[in-house]
């Protein structure tokens, strides 16, 4: 098969990257689109990855300006490399370009605030891929599976934390430590939502129990400079794994930490929308906050358990039980599209088939 696979984002990166590894193992083609959105271009470029630039991504009203662009970009490379099926995350591009060729769209989605895609992108796409957690009903197009998209790339079959990247910034393994994370509240759906009010203040709260680490998409204040991080962000993963704990604005991120064991505390006013905050809070790994108080006795609730890794290690240990290899799910199901849909549809439990054995 050949196969184009568009990446709009740092976390897409990652999502399809074992994906694009195992295909071209079983000598698949892949022909990767990209654009430039914060650290998407240098992820590719550390991990190898040969790409196809598109341009760089936008917001507001120069939005409806990119889609356009990239529509003409991905119909020029579809009639030049000829693909099989092209497919993304919440691809807007990828769901256009299949209504206007013979080519397949499968998009893979597990983002309910973004109404902007449910207008533009899945009315045009072939093929809805989600987590079964996942709240919205997007009708006969959609699949579910039992799992997130951060275990495409963190489950144990997946990943190996390397303590290597503590060394770097002169920590060892049990030291206490708290990442913080901003970010610039500028996509399309954080029009009029907000995260943590006061910075300053709650990095001040959370240095009591140890070093704070910040990682931010925009500028920081003066006061907080001294406690931005710079690691490879091929290597933030390895950080998330021997946190103590994660706070902060970024859900993706907040994700990935509670996935890892790490428990999460995500401070926005948009994921009591989000399907995954919930299920992963069932495991007790992820909190969601609306206000700084909150955020702030949570987090010293947490941090005054002596056995808090050792707690979240066995909560994810729990989750993997559950939940599925979802890089395997997803070979299978671009390897046998489109007859496979209707085993998933016809019997939900199907996707199971893809737990697997595995050490923590």
């Amino acid at each position: 098969m050949r196969i184009i696979v568009d990446i709009a984002h740092p976390a897409h990166v990652h999502f399809f990257k074992n994906f694009i590894w195992l295909m071209e193992e079983k000598g698949h083609e892949i022909i990767i689109t990209a654009g430039d959105k914060e650290v998407t271009l240098k992820l590719l470029e550390n991990y190898g990855f040969k790409y196809h630039f598109t341009c760089k991504r936008t917001h507001g009203y120069k939005l409806m300006l990119e889609v356009v662009k990239r529509d003409i970009q991905m119909l020029r490379f579809v009639k030049e490399y000829k693909p099989d099926m092209v497919i993304g995350i919440a691809s807007t591009i990828a769901s256009h370009v299949s209504k206007v060729t013979k080519v397949k769209s499968i998009v893979f989605t597990d983002t309910e605030h973004t109404k902007l895609a449910d207008t533009i992108t899945y009315p045009f796409s072939d093929c809805i891929v989600t987590p079964s957690c996942y709240l919205k009903d997007l009708g006969e197009k959609q699949i579910r599976y039992n799992g997130y998209h951060e275990l495409a790339y963190l489950h144990p079959n997946r990943f190996t934390p390397n303590p290597a990247v503590l060394t770097e910034i002169g920590l060892a393994e049990g030291d206490p430590f708290i990442i913080v994370r901003f970010v610039s509240w500028q996509a399309s759906h954080d029009v009029g939502q907000h995260g943590i009010r006061d910075k300053v203040g709650l990095v001040k709260a959370l240095e009591e129990y140890g070093r704070v680490l910040i990682t931010s998409e925009g500028g920081l204040p003066p006061e907080l400079q001294s406690y931005q991080i710079r690691v490879s962000p091929e290597k933030l993963h390895d950080l998330l794994y021997y946190a103590t704990l994660y706070v902060g604005e970024g859900g993706t991120t907040a994700s990935e930490a509670a996935v890892l064991g790490t428990h999460a505390i995500i401070v926005s006013t948009l994921s009591k929308h989000c399907g995954i905050r919930t299920d992963l809070n069932q495991y007790d790994l992820l909190w969601i906050s609306e206000d700084d108080e909150y955020t702030i006795d949570k987090a010293a609730e947490l941090l005054q358990n002596a056995d808090l890794k050792a707690l979240g290690q066995y909560n994810r240990s729990r989750l993997i039980d559950e939940k599925i290899d979802v890089t395997a799910f997803m070979v299978w199901l671009i390897e046998n599209y489109p007859e496979n849909v209707g085993m998933v549809k016809a019997n939900s439990d199907f996707a199971n088939i893809f737990r697997s054995e595995r050490s923590l």
